[in-house]
C-alpha cells in the first residue's frame, strides 16, 4: 500500500476476529500460504515506505496553515458503478480490494466497476464499496502529490467515512476496518428492512424550525396508530441545510406541508433506512461487539466524530462514538466549523475530498466559502493528468 500509512497496518485483534478472517482466507487454493501472504499485504506500508515512528514524526510535524493539508471521506450515497476505475494503475490499489474480497466473500471491485447498480446500492454492499474506494483514492493521491499527505493535519469522515479517516490516521488496521464496516453494514441494512423507513433531504428558509415540523410528523403518526413513532434530524449538513429520517409516513407528510413549515426543498434520498436515527438501534450491539475486537490506537493527525465534532482522544473514546453514531445525527456542518476554525486572516489549509462523489465539496462550499477555495477532488472514476480543482 504505500508510504501513507501513519503506522504499520496490524492484523491483529481477538481470536474471534482472526478466526474470521482464516475463514474468508480458507477458500483459497494454498490455504495458510495463501492467508499468511494476506496477512504480510497489512505490514507492506512499512517495507514499502518509512517505519511506523518515523512516518508518526513526520505527521506530527507543525505545518503552517497553507501548508498543511486536511482530508475529506465521503459516505454512503456517493458510491456509483464505475467508481474505482480510475485508481486501479497505482501500485497496492488490486492488492487492497483482492484483500477485501477475502475479508467480504464477494468480488467488491468487480461489483464497483460493472454493478449491478441495485446489488451496489444495498446498504451492506455499499459502505465496504465506499470505504476501499475512499482509501484506493489516498493511494492514488500518494502517487501524485505525496507531499499532500506528508503535511496532513486533519481528516474527517462522513458516517462510514469516519472508519476511513480514523485508517488513514493510522488509529486503526485496514482489514480489521473493513470487517467492522461490513458488520456495520449488514446490521444497518438488517435494522432498515425491519421498518419502513428513509431519509429525506430538506433545504429551509432561515425561519425554518426543523424539530417543530418533527414533532408534527410525529404527532401525524400517531393519529394514524403507529406506536413510538421516529422523526427526527439526522444529519446537519450546511446552514438551512438538514436530512430528516424516521417513518416514510412521517417524512410523506412533511413533503405534504412543505410550505407550513418554510422547506423550499425537500427530496426523498435513495437509501432504505433511517440512518442515524434510534431506528437503527438494533445495529448498535453487533458493531459494539466487532469493535471489542479490533486494536485502536491513538490517531495521529486530528480526526473528527460526526457524533459531537470534535477530536477523537484515545481509542476507548473512539470505540464508544463509533457505536454512538449509528443513532445519533451527523454533525457535518459543526465539524467543518470545527476543522476550520481559525484567527481573522489566518490563510486556510488545502483540502481534498478523497473517494466517490464531490457531495462534500458542495457542503463545504456552503458551510465555508473560503475552506472551500482551496478544496480538490480526487477522482475515482478516471485518471485525470492533474489533479482536478
Amino acid at each position: 500500500m504505500g508510504s501513507w500509512a501513519a503506522a504499520p497496518w496490524r492484523l491483529a485483534g481477538c481470536s474471534g476476529l482472526r478466526r474470521a478472517s482464516r475463514r474468508a482466507y480458507s477458500s483459497l487454493a494454498g490455504g495458510g500460504e495463501r492467508a499468511a501472504r494476506l496477512s504480510d499485504l497489512l505490514r507492506s506500508s512499512e517495507r514499502d515506505g518509512a517505519p511506523g515512528e518515523e512516518a508518526a514524526a513526520a505527521r506530527l510535524e507543525r505545518h503552517p496553515p497553507r501548508e498543511g493539508t486536511v482530508l475529506l471521506f465521503p459516505g454512503q450515497g456517493s458510491h456509483f458503478v464505475g467508481m474505482g476505475r480510475g485508481l486501479l494503475r497505482y501500485r497496492g490499489v488490486r492488492d487492497m480490494y483482492r484483500l477485501a474480497e477475502k475479508v467480504l466473500g464477494y468480488d467488491l471491485l468487480s461489483l464497483c466497476l460493472e454493478g449491478p447498480r441495485a446489488e451496489l446500492d444495498r446498504t451492506q454492499h455499499c459502505q465496504p464499496a465506499v470505504f476501499v474506494a475512499s482509501l484506493a483514492a489516498v493511494e492514488k493521491l500518494n502517487h501524485r502529490q505525496p507531499d499532500v499527505l506528508e503535511s496532513c493535519v486533519a481528516a474527517a469522515g462522513y458516517s462510514v467515512g469516519e472508519f476511513a479517516a480514523l485508517v488513514f490516521a493510522g488509529a486503526m488496521d485496514f482489514a480489521e476496518a473493513l470487517y467492522a464496516v461490513k458488520v456495520r453494514a449488514e446490521a444497518m441494512q438488517k435494522a432498515s428492512e425491519a421498518v419502513p423507513s428513509g431519509m429525506l433531504s430538506v433545504i429551509g428558509w432561515p425561519e425554518a424550525n426543523y424539530k417543530f415540523a418533527c414533532l408534527e410528523a410525529r404527532r401525524h403518526c400517531e393519529s394514524l396508530g403507529i406506536e413510538n413513532p421516529i422523526c427526527e434530524i439526522s444529519n446537519y449538513l450546511f446552514p438551512d441545510g438538514r436530512v430528516i429520517a424516521g417513518h416514510l409516513q412521517a417524512l410523506k407528510f412533511l413533503q405534504e406541508n412543505a410550505r407550513k413549515y418554510y422547506f423550499t426543498r425537500t427530496k426523498m434520498l435513495p437509501v432504505s433506512g433511517a440512518f442515524h436515527t434510534q431506528l437503527m438501534e438494533p445495529a448498535v450491539e453487533p458493531l459494539a461487539e466487532v469493535l471489542k475486537c479490533i486494536e485502536i490506537h491513538k490517531p495521529l493527525i486530528c480526526v473528527y466524530s460526526n457524533v459531537d465534532s470534535k477530536k477523537y482522544m484515545h481509542s476507548k473514546h473512539i470505540r464508544k462514538l463509533l457505536v454512538k453514531q449509528i443513532v445519533s445525527p451527523v454533525l457535518w456542518e459543526q465539524t467543518m466549523h470545527s476543522v476550520y476554525e481559525r484567527k481573522q486572516g489566518t490563510e486556510f489549509p488545502y483540502t481534498y475530498e478523497v473517494g466517490p462523489g464531490k457531495q462534500l465539496g458542495a457542503v463545504l462550499k456552503k458551510c465555508n466559502l473560503k475552506a472551500w477555495r482551496q478544496y480538490s477532488h480526487v477522482d475515482v472514476s478516471k485518471d485525470e493528468e492533474v489533479t482536478e480543482t
